[in-house]
């Protein structure tokens, strides 16, 4: 298990770049789950950080273990939703405690932030993250569909 982990908020409470070496360092732990990013991370992360977003990362040192970008959303169904857009742990430091460690930050943000519930989605071939969201009590309380617009 990772020992000396410290979460970093890239992006202040606005949605702001406020540690742009961080969100630098993100990347290549980022593009484990997101290889479909374009080449311009940090324009994108900032077009997505615009929208709402914001980004925390588990750090050992220097090193980026993990990455989480999520959102407050309001709802009809839930109230106050923290939302998970992205959560990967590099890949080279799973089992270690970093997910977990991840996870209880963005709930403690959830929180302080009054929200009622933390969500995210997990796609269907992820079978060794389900396994981790639901050793971490997390449940499946519904079915998501989507529709590609052309």
């Amino acid at each position: 298990m990772a020992v000396d982990l410290a979460l970093v908020d890239v992006t202040d409470a606005s949605g702001n770049i406020a540690a742009p070496e961080w969100l630098a360092r993100a990347e290549a732990v980022h593009r484990q789950l997101r290889d479909r990013l374009p080449d311009d991370y940090v324009h994108r992360l900032a077009e997505v950080f615009a929208g709402g977003a914001h980004m925390m990362l588990a750090v050992e040192g220097d090193e980026v273990r993990g990455v989480a970008v999520w959102r407050v959303i309001q709802n009809t169904y839930e109230g106050c939703r923290l939302y998970v857009d992205d959560l990967v742990t590099d890949a080279a430091h799973r089992s270690r405690g970093v997910g977990r460690f991840l996870l209880a930050g963005l709930e403690a943000k959830a929180r302080s932030l009054g929200c009622n519930v933390i969500a995210l989605d997990s796609g269907t071939q992820r079978t060794s993250a389900h396994r981790f969201y639901f050793r971490e009590g997390l449940v499946i309380p519904s079915f998501c569909f989507r529709k590609s617009i052309p």
